[in-house]
């Protein structure tokens, strides 16, 4: 539609109740319900600074919200002691956001000046949050092209595999993996014994626990009924034979909870009514050709690990990724912690440190802090309403400000805005849907492709073009279509007549 490559609509929808009419604390603010925010470094640290200061604070009470630094520096003061207890507050509040964190190599200890390098704080969180897995889904944006057409969904084992690997470098000799149950009167089992010829080796021993893969097909399946997506299990498993407990312990809870709705939505015609089983190897061409999207796919740990990296180059970026570890509480209440599905962006913090502009797309961290507050209200339904109304209109601003307005540089190139003056732009949404205010707006640069030179529209009224646009905008969706068209040049009497003769 011409007009609608031309306009943009200027006002959030109305349907969002004001702030005042949601507010549940006497300086007007929405309170939060308690979460925990852990907290990074580098430049998405400082975005998710200016956030909270400019979408956040100034309409929600955090006052219950628990903060901890997970920086290098504050791990290494506290010897990683603000780890633990990032973890032991988590499991109390089930609902938690992290920025990005650094995990240091060498030569940051060394530049850091810290005690050692400390690793991944993921392993811990995962195991103090007894996680099942981690949902990555495409993020999509109204009117906004990306590389998925409809939502994709991954589950990937948030246990087990090659992130929790023991290993040795060893030389010439036998090498032999045994197994002792807890019942001490039962024999130990040899899983495996080798003689290893070559003087070089490493040893590697991992194990995939499985107790937890019916929740994970739960949770899986359920999503994907809901979100009208066709559901597939990955697994190696024709050469990898350990991975067949994966696909069976899936396809149990699939068959015996959810085939039937399956098949009554239409969704398994394709597949012939079942659940379907892909080797990895495919699972790597298929995210490539389904473009169309609207499948979900759960996987082992580090397959999910790396299929999920190309699910988010297909569409964009990781920037377009959620990225949830869902676990459960011993009383099993969902404990889910939201973080962007990308790192702290080095290169443009260096960019920023030296005071070059810089164009960050918070689109990942931001809708993980939306995640976060919503579960909140989830886990704490006395402000569920409110919380979730906030979050709603919070999203709906921020995708506007990539719809409607500029976006970032690596959406809409060198006239995007910068880091600084795209939150400011969400941050004025925001605001004036909060208070059901009007959007002044700011239009994305159009190209022309006329031999007029730049200056030929000088004299053009913008301002009178906008109020004409919205006057003839009868339903106020941001665009005119046919009807209402026709019914402008009716009024401006330059109308096309019927000919008579005809």
């Amino acid at each position: 539609n011409m007009f609608q490559a031309i306009f943009y609509r200027s006002t959030l929808s109305t349907s969002h109740r004001s702030l005042r009419a949601f507010s549940s604390s006497s300086n007007g603010k929405i309170v939060a319900p308690p979460m925990v925010y852990i907290k990074g470094e580098e430049m998405t640290a400082y975005a998710m600074a200016l956030i909270l200061d400019k979408w956040v604070k100034p309409h929600i009470d955090i006052s219950k919200w628990q903060f901890f630094d997970l920086s290098c520096k504050n791990r290494d003061v506290t010897d990683d002691r603000v780890l633990k207890e990032a973890v032991e507050a988590g499991k109390k509040v089930c609902s938690i956001f992290k920025e990005p964190t650094i995990t240091p190599s060498n030569a940051q200890k060394q530049a850091l000046g810290l005690k050692k390098a400390w690793g991944s704080p993921n392993g811990l969180m995962r195991k103090g949050w007894n996680g099942i897995t981690i949902s990555r889904d495409t993020i999509h944006i109204e009117g906004v092209s990306l590389g998925y057409k409809k939502p994709v969904f991954f589950e990937r084992h948030a246990v087990g595999g090659e992130y929790g690997a023991g290993w040795s470098t060893v030389g010439k000799g036998r090498l032999m993996t045994t197994f002792f149950p807890d019942d001490m009167s039962a024999p130990a089992h040899v899983i495996d014994a080798r003689k290893l010829e070559d003087v070089s080796n490493v040893a590697v021993v991992y194990h995939n626990p499985l107790d937890n893969v019916k929740d994970l097909g739960h949770h899986f399946f359920s999503r994907c009924l809901e979100a009208k997506i066709v559901p597939y299990v990955v697994t190696k498993k024709t050469v990898f034979k350990w991975q067949e407990g994966f696909w069976q312990s899936l396809k149990e809870v699939f068959d015996t909870h959810y085939k039937k709705q399956f098949i009554e939505s239409g969704l398994l015609s394709r597949c012939g009514n079942e659940l379907q089983h892909l080797i990895s190897d495919a699972a790597t061409m298929q995210i490539i050709r389904w473009t169309e999207g609207g499948f979900g796919m759960a996987a082992h740990n580090y397959d999910g690990d790396m299929l999920t990296d190309e699910i988010s180059q297909v569409h964009r970026s990781p920037g377009f990724i959620t990225s949830t570890l869902v676990g459960k509480r011993d009383d099993g209440v969902i404990i889910k912690e939201f973080e962007a599905s990308h790192g702290t962006v080095a290169d443009m913090w260096r960019d920023h440190l030296q005071g070059k502009e810089t164009s960050l797309n918070p689109l990942g961290i931001a809708t993980a802090l939306i995640g976060a507050m919503k579960h909140s209200g989830t886990v704490y339904p006395e402000h569920k309403e409110e919380i979730t109304n906030f979050s709603n209109t919070l999203e709906k601003a921020l995708h506007q400000a990539f719809s409607l307005d500029k976006g970032t540089r690596d959406m809409s190139g060198p006239q995007g805005y910068t880091t600084e003056d795209f939150i400011d732009r969400v941050a004025y949404r925001l605001e004036r849907a909060l208070h059901n205010l009007p959007v002044e707006p700011e239009f994305k640069p159009i190209p022309v492709h006329t031999k007029s030179t730049p200056t030929a529209v000088d004299d053009v009224d913008r301002e009178g073009v906008i109020r004409m646009f919205q006057e003839h905008d009868a339903d106020g969706n941001g665009a005119i279509d046919l009807e209402e068209f026709i019914m402008m040049l009716k009024k401006l009497n330059v109308a096309p007549k019927k000919n008579k003769s005809s």
